[in-house]
Formats: C-alpha cells, sequence, structure tokens
C-alpha cells in the first residue's frame, strides 16, 4: 500500500462526522487510498476482527484449559513441574507481544503481521493434531508390560507444536487488537465513543471464545481423545482466517512509520547533547513542528531536563531563519533537535512505568484461575446430575461466562449513569477502572482461602459449586481491570506505538506468570525444608493451598496501595489536532486529569 498524499482539507463532521468523507488519523483502505468514514471502519470492519479473537482465544484455551491434566497424565508431570510449565506457557505467551508489536507497528503493519502469525498459529495447532494421530508422534500406549512408542519423542513434538502456538498467539495478539481499536476514528466525536464500547465488546468476544474452547473443546476431547480436542480449534481457526480475509476491503489500515522507538531515542541523545543550554523562560520557544493532519500534544512541566531536546542552539534558529519560512521545508538532524510533541510522548512513555510495574502482582494473583482453580475442582464434586460431570478443565467457565454477561450489562447500563454522574466520556477514569479490579482481586483471593479451607476441613467432597464465588468475583474483577489495562496502554501511548502498547499490555501478564511461577518455586522451597511437607503437595489435601491464597492477597492489598500512589500522580495524555486550522482537543484518556 502506498501512502496518500496531499490529501485534501477535512471538514469537521459535526457530532456524528457526516460531512466528513475521509478519516481524519491518516488511514487508507485496502488499496491504499484515504479511507473514507461511510465505506470502511466502524463496527461493520470490527465484527470481523472480533470473530478472529473469538476464535483465537477458543483455540488458546481450548489448549490451556486442559494443558494441566495433560501434562500430569499423559506426560507423566507432577503438580508442581505442571503448574510451572503452563505458567511459563502462559510467559512466553504474553511476553512475546513486545517483538510482534514492535514489528508490527515498526516495518510489517498490522494486517500483516495478523497473516503471518495466524499462519504460524495454524502450523502449531496442525502439529498438536499430528502429535496425537501420527504413528511415530504419539505418545507411548502400554498393554500389561509392553508399551510402544517414545514418550520423549512425543514430547519433542508436543513441545515444539506448543511453543509454535504460544509464539504465534503472542505475535497476532497486539495487532489484532490495535487493528480492531483503528477502525474507529479518535478524532470524531461518536467514533471515539465507539471505539470506548469496542474494548468491551472486544472483551466480550475474547471470553465467549474462551466459553467455548473449554466447553465444547473439552467435551470433544473427552469424548473423541486428544486428537480431535486439537483438530477443533485447527479447523476453528482456519475459518475465522478466511472470514478474516473476506473483510479486507471494509478495514482501515495505518501505514507503518518505521521504529516507533527511534523517535524517543532521539529525544534522549539530544536533551543529553543540550544539558548545558539554559532552559527558555517560555515553553512557546522549544521548537514544535506537527505534519498537517497530526495531533500534537501541549507541553508540561514535569521532566523538565527532556524539554532541552526542544531547545534550538544559535546554529538551527540560524538555518531556519535562512531556510525558509516553511517549517517542513527545514533540514535539521533530529538526533540534535526534536520536537516538543516528540519530547511530551517520551515523558508520557516514562511516566507509564510505574503504572507496569504496580499492577503485576494483580497479574500474578488472577493467574491462579488457569491452574491451582482447576486442580481444586479436580478433587470436588463436579456433578450436576448423577450421569452428567463437568470436565475439571471447565471449571473456570463459570469465570467467562460471568463475564460474557456482565460486560454487556457493565456497557450498556452502568456506563451510561456513571457517565451522568461524572460527565467523564468513560463513566470513570481508567485508572479508576483498574483500581476498581485490583481490589476485586483481594477479594476473591479471600474467597479461594476461605474455599479451600471448607474444602480441607469438610469429611465429604463437596461441590464444585463452592467455587462459583471466587470465579465470580474473578470475572467482575477481569471486566474492571483488564479492559482498564488495555485502554490504558493503547490509548497513552505515541499513535505509531498502538501495537506495541496493547503488547506493553499484554507483558503485565506475561512477566505476572513467569513472577507466579518464581512463587511456586520460592515458596515451595521454603515450605520443603527438613522434609516438611510443603504447601503444594501432591496430594491436595495434605498441602496449604489457601495458605498460598492468602499469602497473594496480602501481597495484592499491599500493591493496591503502590498502585494509588502512582495513579494519584499520573497525568493522562492531552492531545490537539489542528484539523482545518482549528485546534480542538482529542482526549485519547482522561479529561479530568485523575
Amino acid at each position: 500500500m502506498k501512502e496518500t498524499k496531499g490529501m485534501e482539507a477535512m471538514e469537521i463532521g459535526g457530532e456524528g462526522g457526516g460531512h466528513n468523507r475521509q478519516v481524519d488519523d491518516g488511514s487508507v483502505d485496502y488499496r491504499g487510498r484515504a479511507a473514507l468514514r461511510a465505506s470502511t471502519g466502524g463496527w461493520q470492519a470490527a465484527f470481523f476482527i472480533i470473530v478472529m479473537e473469538f476464535a483465537e482465544r477458543l483455540c488458546y484455551f481450548g489448549i490451556i484449559s486442559n494443558l494441566l491434566v495433560y501434562l500430569m497424565t499423559v506426560l507423566k508431570q507432577d503438580v508442581k513441574t505442571a503448574a510451572k510449565a503452563v505458567h511459563e506457557f502462559i510467559g512466553v505467551s504474553t511476553v512475546t507481544p513486545l517483538l510482534g508489536g514492535f514489528l508490527s507497528d515498526s516495518y510489517t503493519g498490522t494486517f500483516r503481521m495478523i497473516m503471518f502469525s495466524s499462519i504460524l498459529y495454524l502450523l502449531g495447532l496442525g502439529l498438536l493434531t499430528a502429535s496425537q494421530i501420527v504413528p511415530s508422534f504419539k505418545p507411548p500406549t502400554c498393554v500389561g508390560n509392553s508399551c510402544s512408542g517414545s514418550l520423549e519423542q512425543h514430547k519433542t513434538v508436543f513441545f515444539i507444536a506448543l511453543y509454535l502456538v504460544s509464539i504465534a498467539a503472542g505475535w497476532q495478539k497486539p495487532s489484532l487488537e490495535s487493528f480492531g481499536a483503528d477502525q474507529f476514528d479518535d478524532n470524531d466525536c461518536v467514533e471515539r465513543r465507539k471505539k470506548i464500547s469496542f474494548f468491551n465488546w472486544w472483551f466480550f468476544g475474547a471470553c465467549s471464545g474462551v466459553v467455548f474452547g473449554v466447553t465444547a473443546v473439552l467435551s470433544v476431547t473427552g469424548h473423541f481423545g486428544w486428537g480431535a480436542g486439537y483438530a477443533v480449534p485447527t479447523v476453528c481457526l482456519g475459518l475465522a482466517l478466511a472470514l478474516l480475509v473476506i473483510g479486507c476491503p471494509y478495514y482501515r489500515y495505518r501505514i507503518p512509520q518505521g521504529s516507533p522507538l527511534t523517535p524517543i531515542l532521539q529525544v534522549f541523545v539530544a536533551a543529553t547533547a543540550k544539558k548545558n543550554l539554559p532552559q527558555p523562560s517560555d515553553p512557546s520557544e522549544l521548537y514544535e513542528f506537527v505534519e498537517p493532519g497530526r495531533s500534537r500534544l501541549p507541553h508540561t512541566s514535569r521532566m523538565s531536563f527532556l524539554d532541552k531536546a526542544a531547545i534550538r542552539d544559535q546554529v538551527e534558529t540560524q538555518e531556519m531563519k535562512k531556510g525558509s519560512e516553511d517549517p517542513i521545508c527545514v533540514n535539521y538532524n533530529p538526533w540534535r533537535l526534536a520536537t516538543v510533541t516528540q519530547v511530551e510522548e517520551t515523558k508520557q512513555l516514562i511516566s507509564m512505568i510505574p503504572i507496569w510495574f504496580a499492577v503485576l502482582i494483580y497479574g500474578a494473583a488472577v493467574s491462579q484461575g488457569d491452574t491451582f482453580f482447576i486442580k481444586q475442582g479436580f478433587v470436588m464434586d463436579r456433578h450436576i446430575t448423577p450421569s452428567i460431570e463437568v470436565p475439571a478443565g471447565s471449571v473456570i467457565t463459570i469465570t467467562t461466562l460471568s463475564i460474557v454477561i456482565f460486560v454487556s450489562l457493565y456497557d450498556r447500563l452502568i456506563v451510561p449513569v456513571l457517565r451522568r454522574l461524572t460527565g467523564n466520556e468513560r463513566g470513570i477514569t481508567i485508572l479508576q477502572r483498574i483500581g476498581i479490579g485490583m481490589f476485586l482481586s483481594i477479594a476473591f483471593l479471600v474467597a479461594a482461602a476461605l474455599v479451600e479451607k471448607k474444602r480441607k476441613d469438610s469429611p465429604e467432597i463437596i461441590s464444585f459449586l463452592w467455587l462459583c464465588p471466587q470465579l465470580i468475583l474473578n470475572a467482575v474483577c477481569e471486566i474492571f481491570a483488564f479492559v482498564g489495562l488495555q485502554e490504558f496502554f493503547y490509548g497513552q501511548v505515541p499513535r505509531n506505538m498502538k501495537s506495541l502498547g496493547i503488547a506493553i499490555y499484554l507483558s503485565v501478564f506475561g512477566v505476572s506468570n513467569l513472577l507466579n511461577s518464581f512463587f511456586i518455586s520460592a515458596v515451595d522451597f521454603l515450605t520443603t525444608r527438613g522434609g516438611q511437607t510443603g504447601w503444594f503437595a501432591e496430594d491436595l489435601n495434605k498441602s496449604k493451598l489457601d495458605y498460598f491464597y492468602w499469602l497473594l492477597a496480602f501481597l495484592s492489598a499491599v500493591n493496591l496501595c503502590v498502585f494509588v500512589v502512582f495513579a494519584r500522580r499520573y497525568s493522562y495524555k492531552r492531545v490537539e489536532g489542528p484539523l482545518n486550522g482549528v485546534v480542538v482537543d482529542l482526549p485519547d484518556g482522561d479529561e479530568d486529569g485523575h
């Protein structure tokens, strides 16, 4: 696709942008022309992308919901090793998006990255299926003392396939989500409000995929075996990919502008080079130029050292006076002089770092649903009727079903009421939403500890329905925090870093899962010294899993206090965009600051 140059001046479209034929954010259509508002983007395009997310989550959770069981029963791993392997798989899936998001924003563009990662995903799923049906790849089968097949060979093929899926999921997810959000123009107030709803419905589609992944796929696995259980996700992803391609004429595409990290690095280099220059008393003396159609960030007084990158020395001032009255014609060294907008984008990224660190413990807390909650369900009575038993891996369906129900209620009922009460476009600010989710994570960990204590002390096997409080609280917690984190890391990063912003959001949970794996290892090491039975015994009745939940609840409470401190100090990005010479406020974040 070729970037469209010399676009006509665009009219302000009013409340709905009805008179605005072209979108205002520089997007193009599939032929490389300026995207038209009426025929591209919006919900007509987002539908195809949400369907793809539905299929991807079905595949991912169809694998992960039964992964602990597979590792323990087929690969004969103990519970600690299996739990660590699951967290490491999730960790890779949510750390690799950093590379995928960077390549997407810098070179390939979001759509090409989605296509490449989807093909890699299908290859991994196909290899998983082959590991169950190709005779030389299958796990060993034993009749009496005679066994056929090699467990080591099966492990090799299985883990290669598993990590192909993990890497592909990691590369696809940031591009897919940012591509969906890019279908709505921030410069139009109606489309901007639809984008806020998009994140809620994106989460709805993702969780619907999770529901089918942990019910339909597990049901097929239970009735027809592991091979059929891996074949179903393969077919579903293939169909969704075909549908995604059909939607090509409806999408809005962003053209990659090169490495989004280069302008950030240029600010640091320029600021260091000019560290001895005096700070101007008037911020208007700092250099600023924004190309037509681009938005700019107003100057702020924080991190004033970086402002020196935008100070023009005598040589640069003379060059600009001699060169042209048109700043775009002036030739200057970007490693010596940065614009105010570049400087402010750099400040914004730096100010987001404490928030990223402050949500890591939260990510470790919610990751229990993929391992120990399933392990709890394993030793509880899962019968709905005497003849119908829920698979252990499907226990977390209670969480995803709750999300599917509550997210629509939140978007359609709660948000409109909050908008009227607070005057905020989102109902509550992004960081308030995240903070509420973090508080609820403490509540579900306390509920999990109490239920586990009840289960161990009960003389009889109790029903898995006792897990409902912690699973439902987990669902409400995710509706607030997960969606809030998506909005935060997508909306607060620079315009050319949207995929990388989603990748940074995903990396929270990648690092959190690795952190959780470390917690398990450290706690197991400390509690098994001297030959004692540790907190993670093979027999769950002899373990002290409730102690681990109390530990996480305490850490989460301390962490929430840290988050509140950072959140109160955070300043949201305020964007100003020149449209036909008129400067308007285009809030990527929250207008009320905190």
